[in-house]
């Protein structure tokens, strides 16, 4: 199943809305088939690993990361191809997570008189879809808010000024989780004070550039796109409240749309975070101190009373980006 993880990963970005999945087949405990499926409208894994392993596949054994499709699309269903080819067993990472077809794919095989055995490493082969997970559970995209900050949690000098606060292994992490969205959004204070380009620059030429949003309630889209680097025309979104934040995001999730890059600024972070839509938070930690009372926070927003109104952080991972620091979670936000 690790190596069925790492097939998936190979399509980082490239399969959406479509989740990434990966596929071996084993038999007499030698691999004998590999595939992943590599974007949306193409064969999935489970086909891809069978034309690999041929005539193999009889009686051999599948390990693939998500639940084999039960229901036809863009291609077959995967359940029918794994019947046809023969196999004995089936392991399965995780689940479908859509409530009306889980279980249903294995549930096809059972009665084909395939074996069938699931949650085998669970909690990575979900983790690598979470954004898909979320989009299929609630039609909404995933939120992932990632700020860059100094020691003393600051994101620029009280003039604007925030080039760069972190090193060269940071931004590269940030071209990576610019690959995995379908959308990437900054505030208008950070649009008009950075002018980004919020598309992938590495590698180059890259096939499926992100949509670009920027939020703000009184800037215009002919402002936004002259402020913006040439790319992908930019949208405005116009949303402060809670309640136009769900708007939004209902709208775009509809437009599937299933996970957003939310890259600053500050009065923009306290914003998603109030109305309680961040599902994680990633924070790029560089070891400088910036100082001044002017300085601009990596949270904007009123001044809290008290620390009651801070938002914890669970599932919480550290990592080394050179000589900065990385630190990711998933808030919890009463009411949620």
């Amino acid at each position: 199943m690790g190596e069925a993880l790492a097939l998936a990963e190979m399509a980082w970005g490239m399969t959406s809305p479509n989740p990434m999945v990966g596929a071996v087949v084993v038999r007499d405990g030698q691999v004998v088939g590999r595939g992943y499926h590599h974007r949306a409208g193409e064969p999935h894994a489970e086909v891809n690993a069978l034309r690999d392993a041929g005539d193999a596949a009889r009686g051999a054994d599948i390990y693939v990361t998500l639940e084999p499709c039960s229901t036809g699309g863009r291609t077959p269903p995967c359940t029918g191809a794994i019947i046809k080819a023969g196999l004995r067993r089936v392991f399965v990472g995780a689940s479908d997570p859509n409530p009306a077809h889980r279980g249903a794919g294995m549930k096809i095989l059972s009665d084909a008189g395939i074996e069938v055995f699931d949650g085998i490493l669970q909690k990575p082969c979900e983790k690598l879809n979470e954004a898909f997970f979320k989009w299929i559970a609630t039609g909404t995209p995933f939120v992932l808010l990632k700020m860059a900050m100094t020691l003393d949690g600051k994101i620029a000098t009280a003039g604007g000024s925030s080039q760069w606060i972190t090193g060269t292994d940071a931004r590269l992490r940030v071209q990576r989780l610019r690959q995995w969205a379908d959308a990437v959004m900054v505030g208008g204070g950070t649009a008009r004070t950075d002018r980004p380009g919020l598309m992938v620059r590495e590698p180059e030429n890259w096939a499926r550039q992100p949509r670009r949003l920027v939020a703000s309630t009184g800037m215009s889209t002919a402002e936004a796109a002259a402020l913006l680097q040439p790319g992908v025309a930019p949208e405005v979104i116009r949303a402060a409240a809670p309640v136009e934040w769900r708007q939004v995001l209902r709208r775009l999730g509809a437009e599937q749309v299933t996970a957003i890059l939310v890259e600053g600024g500050g009065e923009l972070a306290d914003s998603l975070l109030k109305a309680g839509v961040v599902d994680k938070v990633e924070f790029h930690i560089a070891p400088k101190i910036l100082g001044g009372r002017g300085s601009r926070p990596v949270v904007g927003g009123d001044n809290p009373a008290s620390l009651a109104e801070s938002v914890p952080l669970t599932d919480v991972e550290t990592f080394p980006l050179g000589n900065d620091i990385g630190v990711s979670g998933y808030p919890v936000i009463c009411g949620k």
